[in-house]
């Protein structure tokens, strides 16, 4: 009998182990400490944690988006750092040349910015479930960074300084516009940085039309927010400006009308990434997850911005994607000639 009662003893006791062991292994294989199962690892988020996002939004849209994130996640602190996108890229290769990037998330302006960062594999590959619902062309192949948003570049035109809207990039380079033209700096402006690459590789403009603004003595802005103040105020006529910007200004009753112009548009999309050495992969992932999916993208559209994601729409006075011809150059190219483009730039609107 005794005998007996040992052996169911030992049984029992051996079963209550195993089940413990089973159990600790479904936390470790869900707690998303691992690149392997991206949409587990999304969306486990930790309740509680701090993450560092950098970013070259308006202070005014990451704050939004921050905040709406931590409905959804209340105990998470992000802390953002805000500038263009040039300045950004500049704080994290010092960084990463100190030895240790700061940041966990980040999100600026084009996908050329991201093929920088992921030559230097200072990107994680992580490819959210959210993506099905994201145009492919927008997803990197190698899954190190994803746009949220389309972001057009046309003319902003004060409607009280002329008679007649224009329909052409020409205008910008027209004796009409002569010191009423202003653009953002591609030195400080990662759009300014990339329409710079994609104008020039286009066999209809080139670094002429650049050369035909020069001679209008056109004011040069760090951003395009300066850019839409000189448009809104009537100090300029003409404005080379990302989309949202001049809608934004008409909508809050500024005498600005938005022209995509007839030969096309450059687009950018403000990819977002997470850096390879956060230390805080869960939350991040849950983030990125949160910008992509329907409700964070529907925030975008609340924002102002049309949205990337299939099925939500444009904000009232931008088009969609489908509305416009996107003016376009090789990525690789933009990448490898970027440096040069911003060099050139600089030389020419400084003699």
């Amino acid at each position: 009998m005794k005998k007996v009662l040992l052996t169911l003893m030992f049984s029992i006791v051996f079963i209550a182990l195993s089940a413990c062991g089973d159990s600790s292994e479904e936390e470790t294989n869900s707690s998303g400490s691992t690149n392997e199962g991206n949409a587990e690892a999304g969306s486990s988020a930790e309740s509680s944690g701090e993450i560092e996002f950098y970013t070259s939004q308006p202070d005014v849209d990451a704050e939004q988006l921050v905040d709406a994130f931590n409905e959804i996640y209340p105990e998470v602190e992000v802390n953002i750092f805000r500038s263009g996108t040039e300045e950004v890229i500049s704080k994290i290769n010092a960084e990463n040349q100190a030895g240790e990037v700061a940041a966990d998330l980040l999100l600026v302006a084009d996908a050329v910015t991201f093929e920088g960062l992921k030559e230097q594999d200072l990107l994680m590959e992580y490819v959210s479930p959210e993506t099905e619902a994201i145009p492919e062309e927008f997803v990197d192949e190698d899954g190190t960074y994803t746009g949220t948003k389309i972001m057009a570049t046309g003319i902003a035109v004060n409607t009280e300084n002329v008679s007649e809207m224009p329909a052409s990039w020409d205008v910008l380079a027209s004796e009409e516009a002569a010191d009423q033209v202003v653009m953002p700096s591609p030195l400080y402006s990662g759009a300014a940085a990339y329409n710079l690459g994609v104008i020039t590789r286009n066999e209809a403009f080139g670094w002429e039309y650049y050369e035909g603004i020069k001679a209008n003595n056109p004011m040069i802005t760090e951003g395009n927010g300066a850019v839409i103040e000189n448009v809104a105020s009537g100090q300029k006529t003409y404005g080379m400006v990302v989309d949202y910007l001049a809608s934004r200004a008409a909508n809050d009753g500024s005498p600005v009308e938005l022209v995509y112009p007839e030969e096309g548009v450059p687009v950018i999309t403000e990819p977002i990434g997470i850096m390879a050495n956060t230390q805080e992969e869960a939350i991040a992932k849950a983030f990125v997850d949160f910008v992509l999916s329907e409700e964070g993208q529907q925030l975008q559209s609340e924002i102002g911005y049309t949205p990337i994601r299939e099925g939500v729409e444009a904000p009232e006075g931008l088009k969609a994607l489908d509305e416009f011809d996107v003016l376009q150059a090789p990525i690789e190219d933009l990448y490898q000639n970027r440096e040069a483009d911003k060099k050139e730039f600089e030389a020419l609107f400084s003699e």
